[in-house]
């Protein structure tokens, strides 16, 4: 069974040992892009208004 030795693929040695982070991590909030830009559009009006009121 010398063939089936000569097929194995081997990772390099920088990774060896090393968790991969999506691999641990669950996400617990998920949120589209759309999300994230539409929050930070009503933050920045939020500190415009209160900038002009002051």
């Amino acid at each position: 069974m010398i063939l089936t030795a000569e097929k194995k693929t081997y990772m390099p040695q920088s990774t060896a040992g090393l968790m991969r982070y999506f691999d641990t991590e669950k996400e617990v909030i998920k949120l589209k892009p759309e999300h994230v830009i539409l929050i930070g559009i009503m933050f920045i009006v939020i500190v415009m208004f209160f900038r002009f009121i002051i």
